[in-house]
């Protein structure tokens, strides 16, 4: 038999990546790692890495708690607050507080010196924390431009509501039914923040060829028949077709990530990802030297 046009316009769950990985940040980000480039790269590209910190109830303190003075250069971090506050600074001046529902996106690309803490008023009152913090790759043309810091509070992101209930999709990046998401980015990226419940079927449609994930961070999430992607795990698609048939969910958190594939080569170090070893020692001597700048 032939298969349906529909089924041929379905993306197939390739794999479900599970990790048990479990470190801390500095002292303020108890961190999984659900992907990273090192194993996933070529079939992750844009996305370099995602890091899943929390949920964890922290106790009131008045230590900094977080991960002081450290550089970037090559891509960009995207963090995103699920519970409790984060306060970055970087010494191309972006900065400021984030909490539930807000996103920061840094541009590190030609490099730049950051820290991130706890928000001071929240690490007082002490409470339940949880964020992402999803590392994007940037193409090399554009790896070496300079910095810049995009701070997009919750009320600047559109929240689509999907029929019968079935659950919202905050558009980060990129767009989804017709509604743009405020982030500038260098590559065509969607970020889709998704809270589903339900037992009906939901279709959601992403580009053909793009890289496309599922990152499910709280409850279970089945798609085109498969195995559930619990809490913590990511579905990786293959590129072909631009459907994502979600049969069912359970009050699930989920990140939908897709993204136009960037094919250069991958080399990065700590910190550093560019596209050659030569690049990444030119960016530790960059960085020593204090060409990415200082915290004052």
């Amino acid at each position: 038999m032939q298969p349906t046009h529909e089924e041929q316009s379905v993306k197939k769950l390739r794999c479900i990546q599970r990790s048990v990985d479990r470190h801390w940040v500095g002292n303020g980000f108890p961190v999984r790692t659900l992907f990273a480039y090192p194993n996933l790269g070529s079939v992750l590209s844009p996305f370099l890495l995602l890091d899943y910190a929390g949920p964890m109830e922290f106790a009131p303190t008045d230590e900094r708690r977080g991960v002081g003075e450290h550089p970037h250069r090559g891509f960009e971090t995207v963090t995103i607050v699920y519970e409790g506050e984060v306060e970055h600074r970087d010494s191309s001046g972006g900065g400021g507080r984030i909490g539930p529902g807000d996103v920061q996106w840094m541009t590190a690309a030609s490099g730049l010196v950051h820290e991130e803490f706890h928000g001071r008023d929240f690490a007082r009152r002490g409470g339940m924390f949880e964020m992402v913090q999803l590392w994007v790759n940037l193409p090399a043309k554009d790896k070496m431009t300079p910095p810049r810091y995009q701070s997009i509070v919750n009320s600047q992101i559109p929240a689509v509501a999907l029929p019968s209930g079935q659950g919202t999709v905050r558009v980060i990046a990129g767009e989804f039914a017709g509604a743009p998401g405020p982030a500038k980015t260098f590559t065509p990226i969607h970020v889709w923040d998704l809270r589903l419940a339900s037992d009906q079927r939901i279709d959601l449609t992403v580009p053909e060829g793009y890289t496309t994930a599922l990152v499910v961070l709280k409850g279970h999430v089945r798609v085109n028949g498969s195995e559930a992607i619990g809490a913590a795990e990511v579905g990786l698609f293959d590129r072909t077709g631009k459907n994502i048939c979600i049969d069912s969910a359970q009050d699930a958190t989920a990140l939908l990530l897709s993204g136009e594939p960037i094919d250069e080569s991958i080399v990065g170090r700590g910190p550093f990802v560019m596209n050659t070893a030569q690049e990444i020692r030119l960016a530790m001597a960059d960085y020593q030297s204090g060409k990415m700048g200082h915290l004052h």
